[in-house]
Order: structure tokens, then C-alpha cells, then sequence
């Protein structure tokens, strides 16, 4: 069974406060999109990997992709105006895969061994997710309800599915109109199907807002001075 990767770059920097989007910002001196891609390059049972860009910054992603040296494997798209139609797009492009991963340009603290132990996970779909360590409360300008962490779950990726299955579930939320900000929820609520929930880390931080970044070169000089 082939498995693709649709690999999320339509961030514009407005949270983080930058003129360019957030995937060409620098970690250790190299951009966040590439951090990814090189994880994903030395992993040879994806087959393909797609990225979807905002076209303004489609021909600069394609150049940046191909000065470093990535292969046929490799491919930039024109995303879509959402996350969520971006992913659509993704899975249209990759018709010939039973399997899918996605992952976000700006998680670029992933580990080649979580997408590994993502892969090797005997369920077809499957997400990382971490403990909710804080007290949540459902309001706005009041509380209205009460929730209980230990019934929640931080949702991290990468994620996987059976590629056909998430493709129905995405045609069913755009018949309807729905949004959803991730594809686990998204797939569970229309396909009914059970999403395995794998152990993740605190380490891969998705990069959000200006402090993130600086979090994230912490992390990242830790793991190089532990050889990672």
C-alpha cells in the first residue's frame, strides 16, 4: 500500500508577526518547511509528499524545495483558502495512495521516529495527542459548563488515515458546510470510525506566535546537544 504525506504550508504570519509566511521562518539557521521535509526524505516508505502553498508564495516554496535538493518524491500544489480545503486538495493529489500522513510546515520538531511509530501503528488511522495539563472551563464572557481534563486530549500531529475513507469524510463535511480546525475530528465525526490516539511529545510544538519560536530553537539546541 503506498503512502502519501500532505504537508500543510499556508500559513501567511500574521499571528507571529512577520511580512512572509511562517514556514520560511528560520530554526537553527534553516526554514521551518524544510525541517519537515528533510524527516519525511529519509523515510522510504513514503512515497509521496505534497505541499500545499498559498499561490503567492507557490514559485518561492518550488525554489526552495528544489535548492534543497529534493527529489521526484517532492511536490508543490496550489492550496486552497482554509486548512481544510488545503487537505482536500492534498488527498485529490494523491489518488493512487491507500494511506495518508499529514503534518503542518510549522511542526517542524518533529522526529523521523514519531513519524515511524505513526506508520508502524496497526490502526489505519491514527494521531499523536498529549495530556491537558491546565484546568479548562467551557464560557466566553461567563462559565457555562465544566470539563474534565482527563477526559481531553492536546491533539498534535502528524496524523494518519486510510486516504479514501478521509476523502468521504471531507466531501460529507463540505456538502454540509462544516470547518474543522484538524482532521481527526473532522474524520471521526463523519466516518463514525475509532482514531488511535499515540503517545505524543511536548517537544513538537507548532509555531503560533513570536514566542514560539523562541521555545522552539531551545528545543532544538537541546536535541542537537543530545545528538538528536
Amino acid at each position: 500500500m503506498k503512502i502519501g504525506m500532505i504537508v500543510l504550508a499556508g500559513g501567511v504570519g500574521k499571528r507571529i508577526g512577520r511580512p512572509f509566511p511562517k514556514q520560511f521562518l528560520l530554526l537553527g539557521g534553516k526554514p521551518l518547511l524544510i525541517h519537515v521535509l528533510e524527516k519525511a526524505r529519509v523515510i522510504a516508505d513514503i512515497d509521496r509528499v505534497v505541499i500545499t502553498c498559498p499561490e503567492a508564495h507557490l514559485e518561492e516554496t518550488r525554489r526552495l524545495v528544489a535548492n534543497h535538493g529534493f527529489d521526484a518524491r517532492f511536490a508543490c500544489i496550489l492550496g486552497g483558502s482554509s486548512r481544510q480545503e488545503s487537505v482536500y486538495l492534498g488527498l485529490e493529489a494523491l489518488p493512487d495512495c491507500g494511506s495518508v500522513i499529514i503534518h503542518e510546515a510549522v511542526r517542524p520538531l518533529v522526529t523521523v521516529e514519531e513519524f515511524r511509530a505513526l506508520i508502524a501503528a496497526p490502526d489505519a488511522n491514527a494521531m499523536f495527542g498529549i495530556p491537558i495539563p491546565f484546568t479548562v472551563l467551557k464560557g466566553h464572557d461567563y462559565v457555562e459548563d465544566l470539563l474534565e481534563r482527563d477526559q481531553l486530549v492536546n491533539v498534535q500531529l502528524p496524523q494518519k488515515f486510510d486516504r479514501s475513507k478521509l476523502a468521504a469524510a471531507h466531501d460529507a463535511a463540505r456538502r454540509d458546510g462544516t470547518t474543522f480546525t484538524e482532521d481527526a475530528s473532522l474524520f471521526y465525526r463523519y466516518s463514525g470510525e475509532r482514531v488511535r490516539i499515540l503517545p505524543g511529545s511536548e517537544r513538537n510544538i507548532k509555531i503560533t506566535v513570536p514566542t514560539d519560536i523562541v521555545t522552539a530553537e531551545a528545543i532544538y539546541a537541546d536535541a542537537l546537544g543530545r545528538g538528536g
